[in-house]
């Protein structure tokens, strides 16, 4: 709960993950903000606050997944309505930060869009930012204001050590995700493989894929940052089993869950695909394969030590 005076703090929540937004108040010991929204014919938002915000810190959530586009009009419209109300800052919690995969120029004449997002939300106010595992660490230097990075792996290293699962590895999906394996196979004490897509194997393997590292025997756990069309994470995990791995699960942060990934995830070999609730999964993309831990209890101390001018490393532990 809040240590320190809370009179002057707010939490809203948009539409994006209200049931995430209405666990993070819980743990704060806070109610939720009051705040209606509505659509014209046309599709157009209209927001109404219906409190004072007056010379109050808000902090105000919304993940910005599908459908991305939608959730952050409404999230620059909020935050100038917040801004025009007089509220004394506008700390934008944004548990999945959207668009933050372009961030670079891969090809001539491409935008570099999340430098855009990062670029709008400054521009409607927004003092802060707070958001959790960001696809590319860099984009919080697109930003002129603090950002505040936090992490799920504690989390999902947690739950894994709890697990007690047998002869281990960890396995990069991917070349650049080898750091994140690392980090976990150091947490349970394991061994890392990786998948190299840039090889041609020497023996086929779906998807043109060459396993890095022994996996013959072993229960493997793939990570990444976030599962959205499941292709890498589906076809990785045959590619396992092929090459001798008794059993694969699989853990990210952020279930993104395009269409189809729970249809390939439910048939493919993964047992358990775990993640966080920082996308709400409606009722047609949850399956029994998955299994959500709460990034709630991370947020609402995250909004604790910031209210109170309070260090938010030690969450990183």
């Amino acid at each position: 709960m809040l240590a320190n005076d809370n009179t002057n703090m707010k939490v809203f929540s948009l539409n994006s993950n209200i049931p995430l937004a209405e666990e993070v108040v819980k743990h704060i010991g806070i109610d939720l903000g009051k705040s209606t929204i509505t659509r014209f014919s046309d599709g157009e938002i209209q927001m109404n606050i219906e409190e004072s915000i007056r010379g109050c810190d808000i902090y105000l959530i919304q993940s910005t997944a599908q459908p991305g586009n939608d959730y952050i009009m409404e999230l620059l419209i909020m935050i100038d309505a917040l801004k025009r109300a007089s509220a004394k800052t506008i700390n934008c919690v944004i548990p999945y930060f959207g668009y933050s995969r372009q961030d670079r120029k891969a090809r001539s004449r491409e935008p570099v869009t999340a430098k855009l997002i990062a670029n709008l939300l400054e521009k409607a106010g927004a003092s802060r930012i707070i958001t959790v595992d960001l696809h590319s660490p860099q984009v919080q230097g697109f930003f002129n204001v603090p950002v505040d990075q936090l992490l799920a792996f504690p989390l999902l290293s947690k739950y894994f050590i709890d697990k007690a699962l047998d002869d281990v590895v960890v396995v990069a999906p991917e070349n650049n995700g080898v750091v994140r394996a690392r980090k976990l196979a150091d947490a349970l004490d394991s061994s890392i493989a990786f998948i190299d897509r840039n090889r041609r194997p020497k023996t086929y393997i779906p998807g043109g894929m060459e396993i890095m590292g022994d996996v013959s025997g072993k229960t493997a756990i793939i990570i990444d940052d976030m599962v959205d069309t499941a292709r890498t994470v589906t076809t990785a995990s045959n590619a396992l089993i092929e090459r001798g791995a008794k059993e694969v699960y699989a853990c990210c942060t952020h279930p993104v869950l395009s269409e189809p990934a729970s249809t390939w995830i439910e048939e493919s070999p993964i047992k358990e695909l775990v993640t966080t609730n920082s996308i709400h999964l409606p009722d047609e993309r949850r399956i029994d394969k998955i299994t959500t831990l709460s990034i709630a209890p991370l947020l609402g101390e995250a909004i604790i030590k910031v209210q109170n001018n309070r260090s938010v490393s030690t969450l990183f532990k």
